[in-house]
């Protein structure tokens, strides 16, 4: 008997030990891209899309004090008394999730030896019909105001090459086939068992009852098409990245209702 004892301390030691090296996926740009994803679907309505807090705290500063395996069990079993609840998700999930939180919370500004001005006439002419900087721009992509402060440019760079490898939570393309056989494309705003609310191609907000549907089809590509070297050379894609390098301040503050048109 006291031999199981000791064996099973020795096992136990060690699975801790296994546990406190490290994250299994650190440093993997799938897995920060995949916990990204992850993050902004269960985690983002407390402590925001950019992770600094709104409900609950500011997740941005947590390696100045915590380890990967500290904030994996602080997930795993939720925070007592506290609106966080316990998450039953699969352990690979979750180290996801801490790759992603500690990609954003060690990141500094990357040096880029791109040409900001030029990265930002390229976003200009490609990006900004759909991508909004601080009130300027289209909406039916994510707004990139912070963007830098959130992802690194491996991560950004792979979305801009593969559009279609994630979609962020809230701009899942999505085409609604009416009973006429209309096709209406977009990205899915809001769903139930009843109904469908998206924005279309024309960033129009429609709401639709599935009974009057013939079809909805959960699109796998991108709205957003790939930026692959023939449409955007290695050169050009390291000047858009030194340039959304720079997009890092907080969002300004609203403005007057005499200047909220957009000038587009």
């Amino acid at each position: 008997m006291q031999l199981f004892g000791r064996a099973l301390t020795l096992a136990i030691a060690l699975f801790v030990g296994s546990v406190q090296t490290g994250n299994p996926r650190d440093g993997d740009p799938a897995a920060i891209q995949a916990g990204a994803a992850l993050f902004r679907e269960r985690c983002a309505d407390c402590h925001g899309a950019d992770a600094k807090g709104v409900r609950g705290p500011d997740l941005t500063r947590l390696w100045t004090t915590e380890g990967d395996a500290r904030v994996f069990r602080t997930i795993r079993s939720g925070v007592p008394g506290s609106i966080m609840p316990p998450s039953p998700a699969p352990d690979d999930e979750l180290w996801a999730i801490v790759a992603y939180l500690r990609n954003i919370s060690t990141a500094r500004p990357e040096e880029s030896s791109g040409n900001v001005a030029n990265g930002e006439r390229i976003f200009a002419a490609s990006c900004a019909s759909c991508h909004r900087i601080n009130d300027r721009g289209g909406r039916l992509g994510p707004d990139l105001s912070r963007i830098a402060a959130s992802q690194s440019n491996q991560v950004l760079a792979r979305a801009i090459r593969d559009a279609s490898a994630s979609f962020t939570t809230g701009y899942d393309p999505v085409t609604l086939v009416t009973r006429d056989g209309q096709q209406i494309q977009g990205t899915r705003k809001g769903e139930d068992a009843f109904s469908i609310q998206i924005m279309d191609t024309r960033e129009r907000l429609q709401g639709f009852l599935k009974a009057s549907l013939r079809e909805v089809i959960r699109d796998r590509k991108s709205l957003m098409p790939d930026f692959g070297p023939d449409r955007l050379s290695d050169r050009e894609l390291n000047d858009l990245l030194a340039y959304l390098g720079t997009l890092r301040a907080s969002a300004p503050s609203r403005r007057s209702p005499a200047s909220s048109t957009d000038q587009r």
